[in-house]
């Protein structure tokens, strides 16, 4: 049996229950409209979010800090499973930014839809660990937008 490399065991999980349906979680990480509501860390904005919804599309997105510091990413769908798994690569756009791929799962549980990301390989526990707070904090917004967005629709 092999060992797995450094690469596969420098991996991010994170996992939450949101409190609404799969197919309602689904549309907000699909819909360019939704995913500038929530995408970003707490108290950053989304100006710019383009998604060619497709496997093999491309998606690009821009996120503002609160003091005016634009951060650009981008990557390419490689699987789409509606309304149960999307998985898409993600690069900051940077010199030497490594390619990542985002795997992002959604399960119809009790109470709502439990979300499973998963992103890897990163370079560094540090890198890894940087991005957990930042996805973290993006997980917060999603699940405050998913919320609010149920209740406008009942």
């Amino acid at each position: 049996m092999n060992a797995p490399s450094l690469k596969e065991e420098i991996a991010l999980t994170i996992t939450r229950v949101l409190a609404a349906p799969r197919e309602m979680v689904f549309k907000v990480w699909t819909t360019p409209e939704h995913l500038a509501r929530w995408w970003g860390p707490k108290d950053f904005t989304a100006p710019s979010i383009a998604a060619d919804f497709h496997e093999g599309g491309a998606w690009r997105s821009c996120i503002r800090s609160p003091e005016g510091q634009s951060y650009w990413a981008r990557g390419i769908y490689r699987e789409i499973v509606p309304p149960s798994r999307i998985v898409f690569t993600f690069a900051w756009e940077e010199e030497g930014a490594l390619d990542t791929l985002i795997t992002v799962t959604f399960e119809q549980v009790a109470g709502g839809t439990r979300l499973t990301f998963r992103q890897a390989p990163f370079a560094t526990v540090e890198s890894r660990d940087s991005h957990a707070e930042g996805w973290g904090e993006c997980m917060d917004r999603l699940d405050a937008y998913v919320v609010a967005l149920k209740e406008d629709i009942q």
